[in-house]
This record gives structure tokens, C-alpha cells and sequence, in this order.
């Protein structure tokens, strides 16, 4: 249960005002068709997290040790960082020829590589050796972020104080990344 909660809170906090939230608002405007966009949100964050979760697990497996776990514990760290600056959004999606789910599918997929959260999810998957636990819970994660920014769009965005939620993210990160270096010290 804590490799669930923990991954829900890391990612809900990390991707608000990240390029996929905006990505969201963008379709959402573009499509005006709110469950399409949600349920290709589902599929490609399910599709990107289980990989990115079972490379953290793997790598954590066939990579152990102390010096791996205090790696792991500075990814946390370096991610407290990363979360302060802000993302932007320049790209539009392409053109509307293949609807609401397959455009957000295909758009979610691609733009979650080597972003944040997946990045986050990597390291999760190594710290809870867990993949399922992980990957659902970065999932509900991203959907916590994401379902209101597709319903409310960018008057959401306009009210909620970025700086505020980007420092709460950091400082998650941050106590994790410090809480595995004490406990990895410490065994």
C-alpha cells in the first residue's frame, strides 16, 4: 500500500503544471469530447508507467547494493530539483484525422518520455520492487492531475498557485531522496 500512496502523491503533485497537464488542456479545447481524452490519458500513462515501472525493478534487481540504493535515493533528490522549473508546452498535437482517444493516446505516450514523471516512476519501480503497485498508483497519480485539467481547463490552471504546488512537489521528493539516504546509511 505505501508503494500506491506514495506513488500517487509523488506524481499528482510532480504533474501539475507539467507539459502533459497543458498537453491535456490543449486537447481538451481542441476536441471538446472530455472521456476520449480521460480514457486515452488511462491507456498511454498504463502503457508508459508499467515499462518505465518494470525498468526500475529490473535495474534495481540486477543492479544491487549499497551504492545503488544511495543512486536511487539521489534520483529523488535530483527530481526535488527538476520539479522546481516550470514546464512549458510549445508543440500543438497533430491534426485531428484520428479522434479524441487515438490523438490523445498516441500524444500522452510520446510527450510522458523522459518526462518527470516518468523518470519518478523509474525510480519508484527500484525503490518498492513493486511494478503493478507503482505503476497503478502513477497512474491514478496522473489521472488525479489530469481529469480536471481536461474538464476545467485553463480556468484551473489560472487559479491555482504553480510555484506553491511546484515547492510541495519538491519537497516530497526531497524527503524521500533524504529518507532512503538515512535508511541506506543506516543498514
Amino acid at each position: 500500500m505505501e508503494a500506491v500512496l506514495t506513488s500517487i502523491a509523488i506524481v499528482a503533485l510532480a504533474e501539475i503544471g507539467d507539459k502533459t497537464q497543458l498537453l491535456a488542456i490543449v486537447l481538451a479545447a481542441r476536441f471538446r469530447r472530455p472521456l476520449p481524452i480521460i480514457a486515452g490519458i488511462l491507456f498511454a500513462t498504463l502503457a508508459n508507467h508499467l515499462a518505465a515501472a518494470w525498468l526500475g525493478y529490473a535495474a534495481a534487481s540486477f543492479l544491487e547494493g549499497k551504492w545503488f540504493r544511495y543512486l536511487i535515493a539521489l534520483s529523488f533528490i535530483a527530481m526535488a530539483g527538476w520539479t522546481l522549473i516550470p514546464d512549458t508546452f510549445e508543440e500543438k498535437p497533430e491534426p485531428d484525422r484520428f479522434g479524441a482517444f487515438v490523438t490523445t493516446l498516441v500524444a500522452f505516450f510520446l510527450v510522458e518520455i523522459g518526462d518527470k514523471t516518468q523518470v519518478a516512476t523509474i525510480a519508484l519501480g527500484a525503490r518498492f520492487h513493486n511494478v503493478a503497485a507503482v505503476a497503478f498508483g502513477t497512474t491514478i497519480g496522473m489521472l488525479i492531475a489530469n481529469i480536471p485539467a481536461v474538464l476545467l481547463g485553463q480556468a484551473l490552471i489560472e487559479r491555482i498557485p504553480m510555484r506553491a504546488v511546484r515547492i510541495v512537489a519538491a519537497l516530497l521528493f526531497l524527503a524521500l531522496g533524504l529518507w532512503l539516504l538515512f535508511q541506506t546509511a543506516t543498514q
